[in-house]
């Protein structure tokens, strides 16, 4: 089995980050390393020092819930269990990197903050986790590069995954 050495509360978390790194051509490795990193909990609201909250399992911060609210998302979108706050994770690093600057792991730690000194101790973590979940994913799975196969449609809307989901 590829998750015999993974504790049994870790599944969910590894399937779905996969799941939506597929579905929004993000490298899988980035969004374990996120999801780890964030270690939210479905339904969990965590409140920071700006005022602010981190909800859900990949701590999606409340400062970005206007912009979500513009595809009809809430934070109990958010919040929810299941892969589709995983989608929605994966459709914001899919923007960070396509239209940040910097390099891809200064846009990927955009994720967390666009502040310089957040984002760099944010980067530094999030490439250490990446390298590990890289070389993780490289022994349980076997992968060949086919080509690049674009998905318009996965780019267009976070509020897609819900919909189909639904």
């Amino acid at each position: 089995m590829l998750f015999a050495d993974l504790p049994p509360q870790l599944h969910e978390r590894v399937i779905c980050s996969i799941s939506a790194a597929v579905k929004y051509e993000v490298p899988a490795n980035i969004v374990l390393a996120v999801a780890e990193k964030e270690a939210g909990k479905p339904g969990q609201w965590v409140r920071n020092s700006n005022g602010t909250h981190d909800v859900g399992a990949m701590q999606f911060n409340t400062q970005y819930l206007a912009d979500l609210g513009r595809y009809g998302i809430t934070a109990a979108d958010v919040a929810q269990a299941g892969c589709y706050p995983f989608d929605l994770a994966a459709w914001r690093l899919r923007q960070h990197i396509r239209k940040d600057s910097g390099d891809l792991w200064t846009k990927a730690a955009n994720y967390h903050s666009r502040t310089p000194r957040y984002n760099t101790v944010y980067r530094n973590d999030l490439m250490r986790r990446a390298a590990r979940w890289a070389d993780w994913l490289e022994a349980r799975f076997v992968t060949r590069e086919v080509g690049r196969v674009a998905v318009a449609a996965a780019s267009a809307s976070p509020r897609q995954p819900l919909e189909a989901g639904r």
